[in-house]
């Protein structure tokens, strides 16, 4: 008897399990992997929501435009300011109903769509055992005449991407000829982030575009100091990561409780650790005492998403221009 009620409890366990909602997330490649936020967030929010939280991976945009409104996600995370003029067109998003009165960050958010919920600046990070006067601005950095510089092309990598609306913005018309000062010290570009920072941490590049927050890995994890982010002058270019929730979704109120947990200390303190950048909702006095430490540019570049999407095509084509002669 107590056999079958063993029997029993083990398939009414499963039957619970295999039958709970699911929530789909969209996210990229880096979110879900094994040292991406992902897997820690979808533990912490499993234990409240008596759900099935579903990463799945891949380009956001690109694949919700293919998919329209037969698409399976319920949120998208990971998207950025410079791609949410077409993700908006779309017209799959519903507002986030989340108050942008509780976000901490450099400029004032007032996007009732997409949600931040973590930042960072754009960058360039140094190994201060090769580098011994860093620069202080864009001009420093072209006349570098030494020093390897690797980034990452536009057309394939937010960062890059940032970097080349960045130049653009500070430069104005006089970014092309910003680039061709700036190509001679560039050793090469990679197609994303991770194979340049690869080069840079293997010693093949001494200076690599990243995040004023990458060297908090470096001093957290390997107990190294001598990975920093240059600060210059002119100000950094602020990057936002974004979440948003689909119209259509099959799954409206654990959607919604997926919005307000973004903004939750529970999610928010899982962000420095295991995506190295800013928590969006909290203040800098909470948190982590190495992520406070690190150099803070005295002004922020943002651009808004229509003015991002006007200036792309002529940033890219003055950057391809410039380092193809």
């Amino acid at each position: 008897m107590r056999f079958w009620i063993f029997l029993t409890g083990i398939f009414l366990a499963t039957f619970a399990y295999a039958n709970r909602p699911v929530l789909t997330v969209y996210a990229p490649d880096y979110f879900v992997s094994e040292w991406g936020p992902g897997p820690s967030i979808e533990e912490a929010f499993e234990k409240t929501c008596g759900c099935d939280l579903k990463f799945s991976a891949g380009d956001l945009v690109p694949r919700l435009i293919l998919e329209g409104s037969s698409t399976e996600a319920d949120i998208v995370i990971g998207l950025n300011t410079d791609v949410t003029k077409k993700a908006r067109e779309t017209g799959l998003f519903a507002p986030h109903e989340q108050s942008n009165e509780s976000l901490f960050l450099p400029i004032k958010w007032i996007d009732n769509t997409f949600l931040p919920f973590n930042w960072s600046y754009v960058s360039f990070v140094y190994d201060e055992t090769k580098i011994s006067q860093p620069p202080k601005s864009f001009e420093d950095l072209a006349n570098m005449k030494d020093a390897k510089i690797v980034i990452q092309d536009p057309r394939s990598s937010i960062s890059g991407l940032a970097l080349v609306l960045w130049i653009k913005e500070v430069y104005g018309d006089k970014a092309e000829e910003y680039w061709s000062k700036l190509a001679p010290n560039i050793l090469t570009v990679t197609k994303g982030w991770s194979e340049a920072y690869g080069l840079f941490t293997s010693g093949e590049a001494e200076i690599v575009l990243s995040f004023n927050t990458s060297p908090a890995y470096h001093i957290s994890a390997e107990g190294d100091q001598t990975k920093k982010a240059a600060i210059f002058d002119e100000g950094h270019y602020a990057y936002f990561e974004l979440v948003g929730k689909l119209r259509n979704s099959d799954q409206p109120e654990l959607a919604e409780k997926f919005m307000k947990f973004v903004l939750s200390n529970e999610f928010q303190t899982l962000i420095p650790f295991t995506n190295w950048s800013y928590p969006a909702a909290q203040d800098r006095s909470n948190w982590p005492e190495v992520f406070g430490q690190l150099p803070y540019p005295k002004r922020a570049y943002f651009l808004n998403e229509a003015k991002a999407d006007k200036m792309r095509k002529k940033a890219i084509e003055e950057w391809r221009t410039a380092l193809s002669q």
